[in-house]
């Protein structure tokens, strides 16, 4: 098990305990959604005192990684402030607002995915689909939630844009946690199905135009799906 980095005697115990905390679970050293360790088992193995480590937890769990649950210890909840912060400030916006920053994102990744692929990725995004039919087929809402979110960031990937990919996976959990719980019927599911292989054809063909509107009509879809449209004006 790989070990946290113990701090160093300086003034400042409790920031460098908090910096070398911060970069243990963004490391994954402690993955998101598992418990910490007991306070005790901390403190003998950092060599710290109990409130030096009470002060770096608590300031980790007022950035947002950390969450106290009363009973049950303390919890990884974000692997960076970044995506915590997106996560919350998602939460609190309004619904259409979120959708139009995903359309924002996900039209020029698609874009540029279908300009600059290779064929790795490309047999990826094929595989994926496969992935979500075989979701759907099951009925398995998690898995195929699950799999809608992977089939994006591959796509993202493609774009070849580093930084835009490196965003993207910071606010990919909070468009996730923003947009998830729509309760799919098969009209739906079928109508989003036939967009995303309508989407990897276009980055297949290098048809950036193609893919840009397959993916904002992907995004169509969902708000067409909050009033009872199944498929967006603009794919008729």
């Amino acid at each position: 098990m790989k070990r946290i980095s113990a701090p160093r005697r300086t003034t400042s115990l409790s920031a460098q305990l908090v910096d070398s905390l911060r970069s243990h679970i963004e490391s994954g050293g402690w993955p998101v959604g598992t418990r910490i360790p007991p306070e005790q088992a901390l403190i003998e193995e950092l060599g710290v005192g109990r409130s030096t480590l009470r002060e770096a937890i608590g300031a980790l769990v007022h950035l947002g990684l950390l969450e106290p649950r009363a009973g049950d210890g303390t919890y990884v909840r974000s692997s960076s402030e970044l995506q915590s912060v997106m996560v919350r400030r998602a939460s609190s916006a309004r619904r259409d607002h979120v959708l139009e920053l995903r359309t924002v994102l996900e039209e020029y990744a698609s874009q540029a995915a279908a300009l600059r692929r290779d064929e790795s990725q490309l047999q990826q995004l094929r595989e994926l689909l496969a992935d979500a039919d075989a979701a759907c087929a099951d009925e398995d809402t998690s898995a195929a939630t699950n799999v809608d979110a992977l089939f994006h960031r591959a796509v993202v990937r493609a774009s070849g844009n580093d930084l835009l990919i490196e965003v993207y996976d910071y606010l990919g959990t909070a468009l996730t946690s923003s947009l998830g719980g729509l309760p799919w019927d098969a009209v739906h599911a079928e109508e989003h199905a036939r967009l995303h292989r309508r989407l990897v054809d276009a980055i297949e063909a290098r048809d950036a135009g193609g893919a840009r509107g397959a993916a904002a009509a992907i995004v169509q879809l969902t708000r067409g799906h909050e009033t009872g449209t199944p498929r967006a004006a603009e794919d008729r």
